[in-house]
Parts: C-alpha cells; sequence; structure tokens
C-alpha cells in the first residue's frame, strides 16, 4: 500500500524508518519530512496543517494510510477532515478525532477530564485572564515549586515549573498579557508532584488497546537536569522503576479509566496515546496526555517493537487491535539527542554535518533537524539528530551511543552526557 506520514522530525523518522521496513508498504511519502526520511522513503513538500494540499496529495498518489506524526493537525481536526468524506472512508487514519486530540491540545480539558474519570493527577484549577487575582490567590495557598500551564498548545514550551511566589506571580502576569499567544488565554496552575517521571505508550482504537514500552526522557538542557526545558535531549527504554507491578497500577488506574472514558463520551480514538507519568513513591499519576508519540522518546520506543508495524495501524484504524498481540525486544535502547550550540535559545543553521563512514549494527541514526543541500546534509533545527543504540543493558546502550555521537561532527554540536545516569 502507498502511505504518507506527516511531520518533520526524529519521531517521523523513527516511524518512517519503520514502516519502510514493512512488506506492506509500496509507496512512502514523508510531508514534509527531513534529510533523514529522505533515505527510507520520498520526501514531499507538503505543509501538514494544509489539509486541501494533503487531500489533492492523497487522492493523486493512491494513498492508503495516513500517519499524523506532530500533535497540530490532529488538534486542528484532520481526522474529522478526511472521515466527513465519503471517498476517504477506506483511508487508514492513524490519530484521534479533534474531540480526542483535546486530551493534549487543552490542559483544561485534560484535567477536567481525569477528575471526572478518577484518574490520579496533581491537583489543580483554571483560570481566565478575568480571574487574574483569584489565580494569585490559588498560588497562595500552594506551596513551591510552583506549576503553570498553557491552556492550549505552545510548541512544548507552555509548561513552567517555578521555584517561588514572586516568579510564579510574574510568569502568570505574562501569560495572560500573551507570553504564549492564544495557547495561554487560559492557564491551569496545579500542585507540584514531587517523584521521578517516565512516558508510557499504548496504541489503542478507541476500544482494546496495546501498551508499547515506556520510556524516560530528558528535558533539560544541562547535565544533572539544569538549566532551560528543550523538546528532549535523550531518552531511554525500558525503564527500570517502571517495574511489573508499577505498570500494573498504571493499566490499571490509568489506561483502562482513560480509553473507558473516552468511550462513554463517544470520542474517537484510535492511535497513540502519551502518559506522562510521575512515579510518586511506586504510584503513578499522570503529568500529562499527548496524543501522539513523544520525541524523542519514539527514538528508544520504535526500535523496541519487534514486529511489522503497518499491521498493527491497520488493525488499529479497523478497530481490531484485540486481534494482535505485541511483540518486544528484550533489550535496552538509548537514545542520545545532539543538538545546535545556542539551543534552546537562538541557535545557527546550516552547519554541514561529518557523519562517519559506517554506522555500527546495533546502532540507528534518526535525523530531527537536518536537511540535504547541494554541499551533502546540513543542519536546519535545534535538534540536530538523535543516535539510538541497542544493548544488553542501558550501560552498553549507552556507551555505543555516546560512542557513535563523538564520532559525528557539525559546528557547535552539544549533547548531555549524562543520560541515563540517575537510573543506574
Amino acid at each position: 500500500m502507498n502511505i504518507l506520514v506527516l511531520g518533520s522530525g526524529g519521531r517521523e523518522h523513527a516511524l518512517a524508518w519503520k514502516i519502510a521496513q514493512s512488506p506492506l508498504t509500496d509507496m512512502l511519502y514523508i510531508a514534509p519530512g527531513n534529510a533523514g526520511t529522505s533515505q527510507v522513503g520520498q520526501n514531499v513538500p507538503l505543509d501538514p496543517g494544509d489539509f486541501p494540499a494533503i487531500e489533492g496529495f492523497i487522492l493523486e498518489h493512491d494513498i492508503q494510510m495516513l500517519v499524523v506524526g506532530p500533535e497540530d493537525p490532529l488538534v486542528k481536526g484532520i481526522y474529522d477532515y478526511f472521515r466527513s468524506q465519503y471517498r476517504f472512508s477506506g483511508l487508514f487514519i492513524i490519530g484521534p478525532s479533534r474531540e480526542g486530540a483535546q486530551l493534549e491540545g487543552s490542559k483544561a480539558f485534560a484535567k477536567t477530564f481525569m477528575q471526572e474519570e478518577g484518574i490520579p493527577t496533581a491537583q489543580y484549577r483554571t483560570f481566565s485572564a478575568a480571574e487574574k487575582e483569584e489565580a494569585k490567590k490559588f498560588l497562595h495557598e500552594l506551596s513551591a515549586p510552583y506549576v503553570l500551564k498553557a491552556d492550549g498548545l505552545a510548541a512544548g514550551k507552555g509548561v513552567l515549573i517555578l521555584d517561588t511566589l514572586e516568579e510564579a506571580e510574574r510568569s502568570l502576569d505574562e501569560m495572560f498579557k500573551g507570553k504564549f499567544g492564544e495557547a495561554g488565554k487560559k492557564v491551569v496552575i496545579e500542585e507540584y508532584m514531587k517523584g521521578i517521571e517516565c512516558s508510557v505508550f499504548v496504541l489503542t482504537d478507541g476500544s482494546s488497546y496495546l501498551v508499547l514500552p515506556e520510556a524516560k526522557d530528558y528535558k533539560r538542557i544541562g547535565e544533572g537536569d539544569t538549566g532551560l526545558n528543550t523538546g528532549g535531549m535523550g531518552a531511554v527504554s525500558p525503564v527500570p522503576f517502571a517495574d511489573v507491578e508499577f505498570l500494573r497500577k498504571v493499566e490499571e488506574r490509568i489506561i483502562r479509566p482513560t480509553i473507558e472514558g473516552l468511550k462513554k463520551r463517544k470520542i474517537i480514538y484510535r492511535g497513540f496515546l502519551y502518559l506522562g507519568l510521575m512515579n510518586v513513591d511506586g504510584d503513578p499519576y499522570v503529568v500529562e496526555y499527548n496524543v501522539r508519540l513523544g520525541d524523542p522518546e519514539a527514538e528508544a520506543v520504535i526500535p523496541r517493537v519487534d514486529q511489522d508495524i503497518v499491521p498493527l495501524f491497520q488493525a488499529l484504524a479497523t478497530g481490531n487491535l484485540d486481534t494482535l498481540e505485541l511483540r518486544i525486544h528484550k533489550e535496552t535502547v538509548a537514545t542520545v539527542m545532539l543538538v545546535s550550540g545556542g539551543y534552546p535559545g537562538s541557535y545557527p543553521k546550516g552547519k554541514k554535518i561529518i557523519f562517519p563512514a559506517t554506522l555500527p549494527e546495533h546502532t540507528v541514526l534518526f535525523h530531527a533537524g537536518t536537511k540535504n543541500t547541494d554541499d551533502g546534509i546540513v543542519t536546519a533545527g535545534g535538534r540536530v539528530l538523535a543516535i539510538s543504540s541497542y544493548g544488553k543493558d542501558m550501560q552498553e546502550a549507552l556507551a555505543r551511543s555516546y560512542e557513535v555521537a563523538e564520532q559525528i561532527e557539525f559546528e557547535g554540536k552539544y549533547y548531555r552526557k549524562d543520560i541515563g545516569f540517575d537510573l543506574l
């Protein structure tokens, strides 16, 4: 079949890499893709948010499966756009409806949903700009650190964790004045949960589900989890503390109630469900939902799926996921992200990347912010490359990724040298 993947990051390269391995895949297109995706399929210059242009491409190239990588098209309703047209009734769409995507598109919707379904999460309240004084009173009832979340999508930058009440009040003022644009029109203030984070990924057809491997990512730019938040500096899978008992609690207290809650509301949800979790003394609490795979977690999780992913997607899109089982590689995968100097602030682009002549067979290189030029592959984003390596344990997988990280060169290259060290 002909398959179109929407997106241009490391997550989309990981998905395209896996889809390309399937004997069911005839033509694979990635829109707009990057230099890495062009090695496993054909890049096409389409904006993932331009639904009419995507529609034209699907008709012209006889696309049978649409895999939506990023959250933005899902929140804007790409599922509903194609499902509302009878001629696309046979198109397999991997991603939830607009209503289902509100789990990520609106923090207030997600928190209300969790409260109504009895899903464990932090105490919270939601405020609009008109309720600013009330919001500040609520801040006074909490103790530091303070968590402020823009209600809408803010490109992963809409969550602030602040150490003092003064900072929290100042940031609240800035958010209501438009710091995050429309996303910050409403602000969720919640209590800070102390624990250790991990992410659990689920494939669901809205009724049945398969639990993908869990991962832990590293958001801060600096070693020792210091400095500014980023889109993610690395990830490891599996996660040592996410043992059988912890994952049983996740399934019982979070996954099942979430899917039942969506079903009860007649919300169509056929795609990935990402649970950002906090392990508080062995009990899981939801920090956030995402309605797609995380990045860079996808680059650690997808390589551990030990089977053809296309039949899984077909079963998901047709509501038959309960007919399949999931096979997972026993090996650990560790992902180290190479980023541009200056990231997550301003950074230069167009720096030529020099790759090793050959990659070890246990390592896969996923491109995030790269593009092809006449002079070769150059940097085109803050996060440039994700190096994912298999190993018998985390130490071996990390050592292998770090070995390759040293061999790749571009001006301003930076990476954290302590990914996974807190888990050893």
